[in-house]
């Protein structure tokens, strides 16, 4: 493969004369620079993109990293951010897994959008007092070159619980996300802190994972020597979906013997019958904020606010009477 010496020799000039016509410097003459692209062109040269992004120290990319890419959850958070990294003249990258944690400290990204609990607390922050770019959507991070943007978890779980209580239902379950989860920890605070101002109301918490399989399982064991009707907050849509599953395939009634709130709001759910209550907000809403978060910390904004926070609102359907 031709490189930079070879076109230098083959035009008769110096190498960085070269590299001055190749990167569009005014230091060299019109008439060079097109003998010097015609040679390049001619010898099939190939930009080292890995050399040059090195030493200009920037790669127009962004990664954002996911714990997995399952469910339907992500991709209208992904479209967001891609939409506004591509207004910028960036391209994203969607990243999972240990190996990728590379990509920041090797720069072959210029930041980093995390929603991933595989990255430890202490590695982002390591990476951050190197000067790496990050913003985190699943944790509170304190650090000049960490932007925080998250979900209002207190106030969707607040409404949901609220929303039961306001059913006149005496007993409730809370079917969680993973232990590890931020915002499945952040709504189960929420959770506790409510109900212990409900002494009279029935309350249990069935530990789930965010798939239609924990809503499954949490649906059989509340059906196991069901005394209803119930209330069910899932913390998230799928756990929701997989309770209707499972629902279906009983006597029981969805909005009159098990009442059910989920959390997202995703497409799907407006597909089911009934109606699915949940909390709603805007997922390409957040990924684009968490973007542009991003660039205005890469770019050097000091305005940019290190904590955002998005809004919810309880989508009112029919599976809570």
């Amino acid at each position: 493969m031709a490189g930079i010496k070879d076109i230098a020799k083959s035009a008769g000039v110096s190498i960085s004369t070269v590299s001055y016509a190749l990167n569009g410097s005014s230091k060299v003459t019109e008439e060079t620079r097109k003998k010097i692209l015609a040679v390049a062109k001619e010898l099939n040269y190939i930009p080292n993109a890995a050399a040059r992004n090195l030493k200009k120290r920037e790669t127009r990319i962004i990664g954002a990293f996911l714990t997995d890419y399952s469910g339907s959850f992500y991709g209208q958070l992904l479209q967001g951010m891609r939409e506004a990294l591509t207004k910028n003249g960036y391209e994203l990258i969607v990243c999972t897994g240990k190996q990728s944690h590379r990509f920041l400290p090797e720069r072959m990204i210029d930041g980093a959008i995390i929603l991933d609990a595989n990255f430890d607390n202490s590695e982002l922050i390591s990476y951050a007092e190197r000067g790496h770019k990050i913003v985190v959507l699943d944790r509170e991070l304190d650090h000049p070159n960490i932007t925080q943007v998250l979900l209002d978890n207190k106030t969707g779980a607040a409404l949901a619980i609220g929303r039961l209580i306001e059913a006149a239902l005496k007993k409730i379950y809370a079917v969680t996300g993973p232990s590890d989860s931020y915002d499945s920890i952040k709504r189960l605070e929420s959770v506790r802190s409510l109900m212990t101002q409900h002494k009279d109301i029935q309350y249990t918490e069935i530990p789930g994972h965010f798939n239609k399989e924990s809503g499954e399982q949490a649906a059989k064991q509340i059906t196991t020597g069901f005394n209803g009707p119930v209330g069910v907050f899932c913390f998230n849509d799928e756990m929701a979906i997989g309770m209707y599953d499972y629902l279906s395939k009983t006597e029981y009634e969805i909005g009159k013997d098990i009442n059910i709130i989920g959390f997202d709001n995703i497409e799907v759910s407006a597909y089911i019958v009934p109606r699915l209550t949940t909390i709603a907000y805007s997922k390409k809403s957040w990924g684009a904020l968490a973007s542009d978060a991003l660039l205005a910390t890469i770019s050097g904004v000091e305005a940019a606010q290190k904590k955002q926070v998005i809004q919810v609102s309880l989508f009112e359907g029919d599976s809570v009477k």
